[in-house]
């Protein structure tokens, strides 16, 4: 199947127009449309419904979509198998939460798309939960308890949390001792998160937490922490800068300790995955081993 014409596809999809998908494929608009008009011939249904101001995939198309970003993907990485890494292409579509999106990625990403210029990114960070094959996206970086399921997951690094707060709640409100002292504290919380975990006497504990401020964000709940409001519990990438300039202080309890979360790549389950996935996946790696966590 023409590779040119599936591309016309997917790209008009993704642009929502098929003068967009010829923009970024470098094509002209009549060589878009004579692409993608033979690709519906050749399937026998049409895949795009479009008048003159909008385009979407049509049910056939919707049904079509993985499949053509499959074989695309697949093309790409037999065509890497033996170009070698130098010539790895294409388009990754990355998701990642805002704050590790934010701090980590996009200046991964930088030296990434530098070491290789044919490879494209699309980044979407956001906290919600993606669906990798729904949404048509490649890869996501999540940082958690992993269920099972169809995906696959590879560990990167560890991401160890720490319990900090400003040196200004401190001197008001004092410093937890052990963890059942949290119970006294303002604690900064998502919202509809009410129970944080620890590790204690060497078993997984949840423990109740509550405070006058919470927030759908872990960006806005760190900077809430840096403006004194409460204890907040976050992850050591999050918070590494502000614990070695002082403006936040690492708490130890006496009994318990804040439970470590995986960092993961986790991508769809392909017999073949394409050799731009794993360049990311294999090089995001490297660069959280050289990371400046953990704390000393």
């Amino acid at each position: 199947m023409d590779s040119v014409s599936l591309a016309v596809f997917v790209e008009a999809v993704s642009a929502g127009s098929l003068a967009g998908a010829a923009r970024r494929l470098g094509l002209g608009s009549l060589a878009a449309g004579r692409s993608l008009a033979s690709l519906e011939k050749r399937l026998g249904v049409r895949l795009l419904q479009r008048n003159t101001r909008s385009l979407s995939p049509t049910a056939a198309g919707i049904a079509f979509l993985p499949h053509a970003q499959a074989m695309l993907e697949a093309e790409a990485a037999a065509l890497a198998s033996v170009a070698g890494n130098a010539d790895a292409s294409g388009l990754l579509r990355v998701t990642a939460s805002a704050a590790f999106g934010r701090k980590v990625v996009v200046p991964f990403i930088a030296s990434f798309m530098d070491q290789y210029p044919k490879i494209k990114v699309d980044l979407l960070v956001t906290d919600r939960l993606v669906d990798l094959v729904g949404e048509g996206y490649d890869l996501a970086i999540r940082i958690a308890q992993l269920r099972s399921s169809d995906l696959i997951a590879r560990r990167l690094f560890d991401s160890i949390r720490v319990l900090v707060a400003a040196p200004s709640y401190l001197k008001r409100a004092g410093s937890p001792q052990e963890l059942r002292d949290l119970v006294d504290h303002e604690c900064l919380a998502l919202a509809g998160q009410n129970h944080w975990s620890f590790s204690q006497g060497g078993r997984q504990v949840s423990q109740h937490v509550s405070g006058r401020f919470t927030a759908n964000s872990i960006e806005i709940l760190h900077r809430a922490c840096t403006e004194g409001l409460g204890i907040a519990l976050l992850s050591e990438w999050d918070v590494h800068s502000e614990i070695s300039d002082g403006s936040l202080v690492n708490l130890t309890l006496k009994d318990a300790f804040a439970e470590t979360l995986s960092i993961s790549a986790v991508y769809p389950s392909r017999r073949l995955v394409p050799a731009k996935v794993k360049l990311f996946v294999e090089q995001m790696r490297a660069r959280l081993d050289k990371a400046p966590w953990p704390l000393n």
